[in-house]
């Protein structure tokens, strides 16, 4: 690598304080050939982050030097970087770039760069720098949304709600969205809790619905998880603000309700069925094992394993 494109020498001009040097060096580089660093040092500039399927991941707000850019300088910092990664074997390039950094996402997509997602402070773009057509995963392509079956096996009631805002008020499960890193039995007790002020316990996961072309996942597929809760308490203190009513009602009354979603009449059937003949004839228990990734451990939702079968070796 030539002097001029050392590390050591961009850490130092892109270190300093008070960037004197960076200003100056910028304001010559617009109509000066004899200062090349921002069409030359992209690469040590935008340090980026390797992972482990090829790519690297570039987070813009960790350059404050970067600051001092405009558009155009930015677009070439950038470009002189792809040609870097490129000689270097990367397949793609995540550019993470902040809200109040906004300014250079035309440059990138003139590089072309592409939207992935964006979140509440950034976006996020992808270059795809391997062979053939892009093979980057997608952004969410699901929405998750939870409810919670509150079912009091000693009374044989469960709890249900009707929804203040939907044109047609039927019983239905108390529940809600799901919060990003939040584990799904988490979700079902918070929505619970939120909706009707009642306490209560993951028990198991009873069902799974998915569909499509849902028009409030905003074009993406749904996916509506349904627990089975214990309850810890009985008092309802239901928020007005989402519900109409809240009550416990009698499974058996539930089952045979017309004025009920589909969804929910099939759920209380099953309910009534483990009540009668044994929740593990419905119930998909969870267990949290390790993951691949060191200190990371996963959710594993399924019927109940005989001990027997989990401490087995191998098979006779």
């Amino acid at each position: 690598m030539p002097p001029f494109l050392s590390g050591r020498f961009w850490r130092a001009v892109f270190t300093r304080t008070r960037g004197e040097r960076l200003w100056a060096g910028h304001r010559r580089a617009s109509g000066s050939p004899g200062c090349r660093w921002d069409a030359l040092a992209g690469a040590d500039v935008l340090r980026a982050e390797p992972d482990r399927f090829g790519g690297i991941s570039v987070p813009l707000e960790r350059f404050r030097a970067l600051d001092r850019l405009d558009a155009a300088s930015f677009q070439k910092v950038l470009q002189a970087a792809i040609q870097q990664w490129r000689s270097e074997g990367r397949i793609a390039v995540w550019l993470h770039i902040p809200i109040l950094q906004s300014q250079f996402i035309a440059p990138a997509a003139s590089l072309g760069f592409c939207f992935h997602h964006a979140e509440s402070d950034s976006s996020t773009l992808t270059l795809w720098l391997g062979e053939g057509p892009s093979r980057l995963p997608g952004y969410a392509t699901h929405q998750v949304g939870v409810a919670g079956a509150v079912f009091d096996e000693n009374t044989r009631k469960i709890l249900v709600v009707q929804d203040r805002n939907k044109l047609k008020n039927m019983w239905k499960l108390p529940g809600g969205l799901s919060e990003p890193g939040e584990d799904i039995g988490d979700t079902a007790v918070r929505e619970v809790f939120e909706e009707t002020g009642i306490k209560s316990e993951f028990r198991s996961l009873l069902s799974i619905r998915q569909q499509h072309t849902n028009p409030g996942a905003f074009g993406k597929s749904d996916m509506y998880i349904i627990c089975r809760l214990k309850p810890y308490s009985f008092t309802i203190n239901f928020c007005q603000r989402e519900c109409l009513r809240c009550e416990w009602m009698d499974l058996h009354d539930l089952v045979k309700t017309e004025n009920t979603t589909p969804i929910t009449s099939r759920v209380a059937r099953l309910l009534l069925y483990g009540y009668r003949e044994g929740f593990d004839k419905i119930d998909f228990t969870v267990e949290e094992l390790p993951a691949v990734y060191t200190g990371l451990f996963y959710k594993l939702y399924h019927k109940e394993l005989p001990e027997n079968y989990r401490t087995m070796i191998g098979m006779d």
